[in-house]
């Protein structure tokens, strides 16, 4: 699988005009928060744990875990920074899978399925491309349709994600979010902060 532009690198500390860092809107989502009754946590917490870690204009959208925050880390110590945060805050593992705003936008340009519902299709967002051969032997039981791009999958459900069987070998290791949320995840990294 060939990489894709939402595979760029986020500009690291590194990256330094006359002696300050550049900053960078990132978006994170957290795995497993706030649902089926596990990992409990408030969204005024994370706002508040973001700012604990120096992340700056720290906003979240609804209360699955999505964070929108600005930061001169690297996604990878931005990624570290969270997990190690969250697993001393809920004494258990949280997987966070973090994007640029640039990032975030450019899912939203490849979606394969345009003229599908946007609550009817769902992004897999995981921390690398999958294998070439990680969908082999998957089977559709319905009308799903499954797209890997970059570091996400798309799936299309016809009939809804609650009425599929559809069961995704990377389900483990990844978040889903569908396109609506996405679409305001990108609107408030792009919102102006002061």
């Amino acid at each position: 699988m060939s990489p894709s532009r939402t595979n760029e690198p986020a500009p690291s500390p590194a990256s330094r005009s006359r002696g300050t860092l550049a900053r960078v809107r990132y978006v994170a989502l957290l795995r497993a928060v706030n649902v089926g009754g596990t990992g409990k946590l408030a969204m005024s917490e994370l706002v508040a744990l973001c700012a604990r870690l120096g992340f700056r204009h720290a906003k979240t959208h609804i209360q699955s875990g999505n964070v929108v925050f600005t930061s001169a880390l690297s996604e990878a110590q931005v990624k570290a920074k969270l997990e190690q945060a969250l697993v001393k805050k809920l004494r258990a593992p949280v997987g966070v899978l973090v994007r640029t705003s640039a990032q975030i936008d450019a899912i939203l340009r490849r979606n394969p399925f345009a003229h599908a519902a946007p609550n009817r299709v769902i992004v897999f967002f995981l921390d690398r491309a999958p294998a070439k051969t990680a969908l082999q032997g998957v089977v559709i039981p319905g009308r799903e349709v499954v797209r890997p791009l970059g570091r996400e999958v798309f799936v299309h459900y016809p009939d809804g994600q609650g009425r599929s069987k559809l069961k995704l070998p990377f389900a483990k290791t990844a978040t889903g979010r569908n396109l609506n949320t996405v679409a305001k995840l990108a609107a408030l990294a792009k919102a102006r902060v002061g």
